[in-house]
């Protein structure tokens, strides 16, 4: 859990200027966010009396929806605390995993096929685990694993990668075929792994 009393738009800028105003709680999943370490956020926001009571519990019942959704970020910026002293979550912008959503059903029927990247979308029509990424080398391999060996090479080679595309270890003909043509449709390709 990252947090800091210095949120909002710029936490990044927090981060590289004055990284002791960002904390960090490691919880063991297998444990869980226990109740010390929810006060322990509470106390570092600066937090006392019933504001400190109720961000422990919030902060309890943010940790419950991550794991319970199956959620792979949960970001609430800002949180406030009202006049009564309660906590109010003003924005969140939560991701899911998407090999989880068999388990969520309410969850998968939020979803608008309009906001996902089209390449990404055509890539998941031939089975291919495609993301779009900004770099200028673009790769396919077949295991994510060696996809990620080959994005850090190509970083450490001083490039980027222009994706992350993995056609699995049984792929078809037709599946790496179509895996070449979206490669080369992205016109920030220059190179290819």
């Amino acid at each position: 859990i990252i947090y800091s009393t210095e949120g909002g738009m710029d936490i990044e800028a927090v981060a590289e200027k004055t990284p002791h105003l960002v904390h960090k709680e490691y919880v063991d999943p297998v444990q869980g966010l226990q109740g010390f370490e929810g006060r322990k956020i509470a106390f570092n926001l600066g937090l006392s009396g019933d504001a400190l009571k109720n961000m422990t519990k919030f902060v309890a019942q943010v940790y419950k929806a991550f794991v319970d959704t199956d959620a792979t970020l949960l970001e609430i910026n800002p949180v406030l605390i009202n006049g009564y002293g309660e906590i109010v979550a003003v924005d969140c912008k939560a991701s899911m995993d998407e090999n989880a959503l068999y388990r969520h059903k309410d969850i998968e029927a939020m979803h608008d096929p309009n906001e996902d990247d089209a390449t990404e979308l055509e890539a998941k029509e031939f089975g291919l685990n495609y993301v779009n990424l900004d770099g200028n080398v673009g790769c396919m391999v077949n295991g994510a694993g060696l996809a990620m060996a080959t994005m850090d090479i190509i970083q450490l080679e001083g490039s980027s990668p222009a994706n992350f595309l993995d056609v699995g270890g049984s792929a078809s003909q037709e599946a790496v075929a179509n895996a070449f043509r979206i490669l080369i449709a992205d016109p920030d390709t220059k190179a290819g792994l």
